[in-house]
């Protein structure tokens, strides 16, 4: 496998010069009537002299090679000469966004969701990305994908599915970034591309589900918040008690505190208003 090989190229304004005076010359040679010379001077300047000029902008480069043989890489960006007889391909530098596509995949629990990311890379070896895949673009199209449906069969959507996950697709968000770029940098570095950002960009059960899932977590959190008013309840009549009982308020016996408890249990954990009702008898009748 070729590794890039940075070369420095020579000015192109003195070949671009000699150019011109070529053409003079010629020109002066035929003014002379003397074709075989112009020719000769045209053959050496539109073979030998001018296909040898290229120009590299900034954030771009040029890969040389030279009857089949890589030669390097040109990064410079300005106005240059090699060889005219190489073959300069033009490969970017700059960074790119891969806007990858929804995926409907299983999670690591076997749920169906959809998935997308967004990635940013760019190419730091160009000799691995002209010659070592067939495409790079597709490559990284193709590998990306590959990567993101590993990412998503290894971690589970939600702690609802697996409560002892560490890291799950929604919560962990910044986890899961690191670990794609991590991958993806590991699938890519054969074709010289390094991944700088990766992002989760859409996360979803799949429609077949939503609904479903949607009412699991209705009734997940409903659960929830019934059980931490439960318990601020019980505290609240435990409080109650033993506050009557420190002042002497009032003294109850066990019917009575089971009574007491029992009513201020429906008033702090019911879901509606409480409508008071006015006893003018007794517990007992």
């Amino acid at each position: 496998m070729n590794n890039e090989k940075i070369t420095t190229a020579p000015s192109g304004y003195l070949a671009f010069v000699l150019v011109l005076v070529l053409i003079a010359g010629a020109a002066f040679a035929f003014y002379l009537e003397q074709p075989a010379i112009g020719a000769v001077i045209c053959v050496i300047n539109f073979i030998f002299i001018l296909p040898g000029l290229t120009i590299v902008n900034p954030n771009e480069s040029k890969v040389l090679t030279l009857f089949g043989k890589y030669q390097g890489t040109v990064k410079q960006d300005g106005f240059f000469w090699v060889n005219p007889f190489t073959v300069k391909k033009k490969v970017s530098l700059k960074a790119f966004n891969l806007n990858g596509q929804q995926l409907k995949v299983n999670d690591s629990v076997g749920n169906p969701i959809e998935i997308a990311a967004v990635i940013v890379w760019q190419i730091k070896d160009t000799a691995k990305a002209i010659f070592a895949v067939e495409n790079y673009l597709q490559y990284v199209n193709i590998q990306s994908e590959a990567a993101v449906r590993h990412l998503a069969n290894s971690f589970p959507y939600d702690h609802i599915e697996d409560e002892n996950a560490s890291i799950t697709l929604r919560g962990g968000s910044e986890q899961v970034g690191i670990l794609l770029v991590q991958e993806l940098n590991e699938r890519l570095e054969r074709a010289g591309i390094e991944v700088l950002e990766a992002r989760i960009s859409h996360l979803a059960y799949a429609p077949e589900i939503a609904h479903a899932m949607l009412q699991r977590q209705q009734a997940s959190a409903i659960i929830s918040a019934r059980r931490l008013i439960v318990e601020g309840a019980v505290g609240m009549v435990e409080m109650a008690l033993q506050k009557m009982e420190e002042k002497n308020i009032i003294e109850l016996d066990e019917e009575r505190k089971a009574a007491m408890v029992s009513n201020l249990l429906v008033v702090l954990c019911g879901d509606k208003s409480v409508s008071p009702i006015v006893n003018t008898g007794t517990l007992y009748h």
